[in-house]
């Protein structure tokens, strides 16, 4: 599998049979994301990977939890602003429209959604799991470094031929998990991610991606590259630089949408 097929064939699957993932699997993905890329170096990744007696263990307590009505923790950071601006707030409401409208579950029956987001902490059947934590002293560039980091183990889970699902919704059941991870006071949970095999038997919509001139401009110029600042011992302003750079021009896409990948929902 090239790198473009593990991007575009990347999804969050919601549907995992129960055949075992290898642990030497596991071992091997995680070996190699190591690699991925972070400011300075830090790795600033912590991260228990799951399987067997503990990860049936988290599944009970909160199942337990949610049948007994209990609370959800507080969560340790804020996953979206109060109020989401455009274009954002109507992304999300896209994705929650295509995500209940696959499985008949109408906008107003709000039972039934709280059944279906309940398949999370079952992580959607899958026999393993990591959860990903980062230190509470760290900031904003440090969890983007955590993100890249987890792009990075989702695309070799696919290049394994397994499948994934990012889940921070396993924040607001963090002390369960902490009593059974047992991680130190300094660390946060940022999010689990569900790992093993799709059941296709479940149905699922592939969401969608934005048109790319919602999201990329290109900037072009002609001629060779005008360096600012000190060439060898006379400065330039960046006034100078300026007028002087060659005129460039912005290129939007003419495409008015982004499908799934041929032969993918």
């Amino acid at each position: 599998m090239d790198v473009y097929e593990a991007v575009t064939s990347r999804r969050a699957v919601r549907g995992f049979t129960d055949q075992p993932v290898p642990i030497e699997v596991l071992e091997r993905v995680l070996s190699a994301a190591a690699w991925a890329p972070s400011g300075s170096n830090l790795q600033p990744w912590h991260v228990y990977v799951v399987t067997g007696e503990p990860l049936a263990e988290i599944k009970k307590c909160a199942a337990e939890r949610l049948a007994a009505g209990d609370p959800w923790d507080e969560r340790e950071y804020e996953m979206y602003p109060p109020a989401l601006k455009s274009p954002y707030h109507e992304r999300r409401s896209d994705f929650g429209r295509e995500r209940y409208g696959a499985l008949g579950i109408a906008r107003e029956d709000w039972e039934a959604r709280q059944r279906a987001a309940a398949e999370n902490w079952d992580c959607f059947g899958a026999p393993a799991a990591l959860f990903c934590y980062i230190d509470r002293d760290l900031g904003p560039p440090q969890w983007a470094d955590v993100g890249m980091y987890l792009q990075t183990v989702m695309l070799l889970l696919r290049a394994e031929g397994l499948h994934s699902c990012p889940q921070m919704a396993w924040s607001v059941y963090r002390k369960t998990v902490a009593e059974v991870l047992h991680p130190p006071d300094e660390l946060v949970l940022f999010c689990g991610m569900s790992i093993g095999f799709e059941d296709v038997t479940v149905d699922h919509v592939r969401t969608g991606r934005a048109p790319l001139d919602e999201t990329v401009t290109f900037v072009e110029g002609s001629g060779p590259a005008i360096a600012c600042g000190v060439t060898g011992s006379r400065s330039r302003s960046t006034e100078h630089c300026a007028q002087a750079a060659p005129a460039r021009r912005r290129r939007r896409s003419t495409r008015t949408s982004t499908p799934a990948p041929a032969g993918r929902t």
